[in-house]
């Protein structure tokens, strides 16, 4: 695959706590430049980049991010207001003390919740592999899919550890087939890029796929 065509699976991240207004909009010059799939941006820049660009830009964001631990109500309230901003996706990360407590069902009721709210928008679940037992990502695979999500995402780079191969391979094994995979946390080489998007991944999310295909063209890789 063409370096040129892998961006076009990226979401364009920046979501560091202390993302400047500068710092977002280079990060949409770039998305428009390289044509990513989206730029996934902190909550309170949504509006602002809709604004300034429009449909120019796929707007991505994140709700409920990182910890995960936010009650569903707020977790709606904040997806309803992305929305109402100007978003288009919608990357949610589940309640992982739910998890941890047996209460799949909780975690997927909450996910249908929110597939609700967001009806023909993009909602990602992140599951944050990091600190799951292979038992339990088996378990939210289905949860997802029995929800009505359109993606898994493996992680918020926030935990612990981000995106591996073995999980992806995990993820395909069961989740249905209306479940698209988000790799996200750790891609770092143009080689990861391809690599996950080889074994099946729709979106990858990484700060740096852009600055990579560059060093790439420029003979610095």
């Amino acid at each position: 695959m063409e370096a040129k065509e892998m961006l076009t699976y990226v979401d364009h991240t920046q979501l560091k706590a202390y993302a400047t207004w500068e710092d977002i909009r280079k990060l949409c010059e770039e998305a428009l430049e390289f044509h990513t799939a989206s730029v996934c941006i902190p909550p309170c820049y949504v509006k602002r980049v809709h604004d300034a660009y429009g449909d120019k830009i796929n707007i991505c964001t994140v709700v409920g991010f990182p910890l995960g631990y936010s009650v569903t109500a707020a977790k709606v309230a904040e997806v309803r207001q992305a929305l109402a901003d100007g978003a288009n996706e919608i990357d949610m990360v589940i309640n992982i003390s739910d998890v941890k407590n047996g209460d799949i069902d909780k975690v997927e009721q909450e996910i249908a919740t929110l597939k609700k709210e967001t009806g023909d928008k993009i909602l990602k679940v992140i599951i944050e592999t990091c600190y799951l037992t292979e038992e339990e990502k088996i378990a939210l695979c289905k949860a997802v899919t029995n929800a009505g999500a359109d993606f898994i995402k493996t992680s918020t780079g926030f935990g612990t550890g981000g995106a591996t191969l073995e999980d992806i391979k995990l993820f395909k094994e069961h989740i249905g087939p209306g479940v698209r995979m988000k790799a996200a946390g750790g891609v770092k080489s143009v080689e990861d890029l391809e690599a996950f998007i080889s074994e099946g991944c729709a979106r990858i999310g990484t700060s740096s796929a852009i600055s990579l295909i560059k060093k790439q063209e420029a003979g610095e890789y």
